[in-house]
């Protein structure tokens, strides 16, 4: 059972007005302008736009790895500009389940222990957090491989890896970052029908990718350029077969 489940119709995450602004140098650089979207508990949404497109700014704000220059962002209901950087460092550890695609995991650690990482930081007890890392790893086929540094696994099974280790703290959303990127075709299919898996089993999952196959699996799509969503788009369940 994943952490999102409840009967509040409320959306997970709503975003009104936000905008992000750099400056560089003299310059001021405009990634997000206005961006007004909410996203409900159990949706599968991509985030899809070109290099520059402001795709990766929208998702950092979501992930609470940055703030807005300007606009609210609620998530759970709470104003997320409100919370000083512990809090947002707890949100980040209990709500959000991150997956990269480079994998960020331990070089030196195994499978297990890789899985256990966001556990430590919730103080959860050695044997709870090995039992849980475990199911976790048995959940994504990995049951088998426990013991396994990284260097001993292929690109799909450290991704595989990186998906156990966003799902063991049950999170509020899983946020997905280029997560095939480094994998071949066929490796890359089997990582998105384990998501289309985790979906049905009621997870909440953000997708960001500039890739429209990719996007496809989704069953949302929010288009960006130049900082703003240019299109947002629900695409109909496929027919059972």
């Amino acid at each position: 059972m994943n952490g999102n489940t409840t009967t509040d119709t409320a959306p997970l995450l709503e975003l009104r007005g936000i905008g992000k602004t750099y400056r560089m140098g003299e310059a001021e650089v405009h990634a997000l302008q206005q961006v007004d979207l909410s996203i409900a508990r159990n949706e599968y949404v991509a985030f899809i736009g070109p290099s520059g497109s402001g795709k990766t700014t929208l998702m950092n704000i979501v992930g609470c790895l940055d703030r807005p220059s300007g606009g609210t962002y609620l998530l759970n209901g709470r104003n997320v500009e409100e919370l000083d950087d512990a809090q947002l460092a707890r949100i980040r550890n209990r709500e959000i389940g991150f997956i990269f695609q480079n994998f960020n995991l331990l070089g030196r650690s195994d499978a297990l222990h890789n899985v256990m990482q966001p556990l430590v930081y919730r103080g959860v007890p050695y044997r709870e957090r090995r039992h849980l890392a475990a199911e976790a790893l048995d959940r994504v086929g990995l049951g088998n491989r426990l013991d396994h540094l990284p260097n001993q696994l292929s690109g799909g099974q450290r991704q595989r890896v990186a998906i156990a280790r966003a799902l063991v703290g049950t999170p509020s959303i899983l946020l997905a970052d280029e997560p095939t990127g480094n994998l071949d075709s066929s490796t890359a299919r089997e990582i998105m029908a384990m998501f289309a898996a985790l979906h049905a089993a009621g997870n909440t999952i953000v997708l960001v990718t500039h890739d429209a196959e990719v996007a496809a699996h989704a069953r949302r799509t929010v288009a960006l350029r130049d900082g703003r969503v240019i299109s947002d788009i629900r695409h109909a369940v496929p027919d059972a077969a």
